[in-house]
């Protein structure tokens, strides 16, 4: 790539992220005069690439297409044929964060939403009553993926009285160390100033379900009407889905903008360290504990237990602690063979020890 066509690329690729790592990254495939680009947008093996010579639509099939984990995704940075009908990917960059989690079939597949992150934005609508366990969840896939979350109250204007907000704000930071809790009203405007601020340094991703809000604050960020928004049931607070595939776009203040599809499910995989951030006071409170392997149930010098027994441990945030793990533990142990075997090693003793203490309750003639 000559000099002037390198800064064509930079300046055209620039605000979708490009920087001189990743023209580094892509040195090997100039060479072979591929063009490089970003996915704006991916259906039915096909996607949108913006490159210098504009948005290319290309089709994905050299690039492994039955790993549901190495197929292109939106965000990635992609080498795409300057030409050719169809025109093809040729590859993707290594990624720097990727957004996974585990698909909905009985197979032990992960399925990446999203590349290249640096903010996960979980947006959480406030028109419904809030669901602590769901946004643990989804910040247990956020911390994992090495992107920063951020969990956005949407529909802020609900909550017209500032102490009730206020208190709301505090109980999802109980259950957010680390990340910021920012209440947002797309309708008058109010914290959508400190939202663009964080969106405005690199790529971000709105996650969360349908009818939280994604699309309202999507169009809120771009000043414009993009994504399409439907209404949501006043009954249970839900909508149907407003956004189908995830979109890439450019944010007019800095910064770039993937927009997902409301996500039913959220399965965990293999999370185990994003468990640990999100409930990183548990995991303090662990080391403390007189034995090293404690389970936090019954052991003496448990200083987990102490937390929950004198209040400064609620504890709903020790059972969502141990349920994600569980979860976790058995989405790795379907590709694990070692840790099924742990695990079945495990149930085994947890049935002799209760076979052991359903005799000892009996009695030593119960059999006769």
């Amino acid at each position: 790539m000559t000099s002037s066509s390198a800064s064509s690329v930079s300046s055209a690729l620039a605000p979708y992220g490009w920087d001189e790592a990743w023209a580094a990254e892509f040195a090997p495939y100039d060479t072979e005069g591929l063009l490089p680009g970003r996915v704006i947008r991916v259906d039915r093996g096909q996607c949108d690439v913006v490159t210098a010579d504009g948005v290319l639509r290309a089709d994905t099939a050299f690039v492994t297409p039955h790993d549901p984990m190495r197929v292109v995704c939106t965000g990635d940075w992609v080498a795409v044929e300057p030409g050719g009908n169809p025109r093809y990917v040729r590859a993707y960059l290594p990624r720097r964060t990727a957004f996974v989690r585990s698909t909905s079939s009985k197979r032990s597949e992960g399925q990446i939403l999203a590349a290249n992150v640096d903010h996960a934005i979980v947006a959480v609508s406030l028109a419904v009553e809030l669901d602590l366990g769901r946004i643990e969840r989804f910040l247990a896939l956020a911390w994992e993926s090495g992107a920063q979350p951020v969990v956005v109250l949407s529909k802020a204007d609900l909550v017209p009285d500032a102490v009730t907000l206020s208190h709301l704000v505090q109980d999802v930071e109980n259950s957010a160390p680390g990340v910021p809790v920012v209440p947002v009203s797309s309708l008058d405007g109010d914290g959508l100033d400190v939202l663009a601020a964080i969106v405005a340094g690199g790529t971000s991703v709105l996650l969360g379900q349908s009818g939280a809000g994604k699309s309202t604050l999507a169009n809120a960020l771009l000043g414009e009407d993009v994504m399409t928004v439907q209404a949501t049931r006043d009954a249970d607070g839900k909508g149907r889905h407003t956004t189908t595939t995830r979109n890439l776009l450019a944010l007019p203040g800095g910064g770039v903008l993937i927009d997902t599809p409301g996500l039913r499910g959220v399965g965990l995989w293999d999370a185990e360290t994003g468990v640990g951030q999100v409930f990183s006071e548990i995991e303090a409170l662990a080391e403390r504990c007189r034995f090293h392997d404690c389970a936090h149930e019954a052991e003496p010098g448990c200083a987990v237990l102490a937390a929950i027994e004198s209040g400064e441990l609620p504890e709903r945030r020790l059972d969502s602690y141990r349920k994600l793990l569980r979860e976790n533990k058995r989405i790795v142990a379907k590709t694990d063979a070692r840790l099924r075997a742990e695990i079945r090693k495990d149930w085994k003793r947890k049935g002799a020890i209760g076979r052991a203490a359903m005799e000892a309750k009996r009695g030593p003639h119960w059999r006769a």
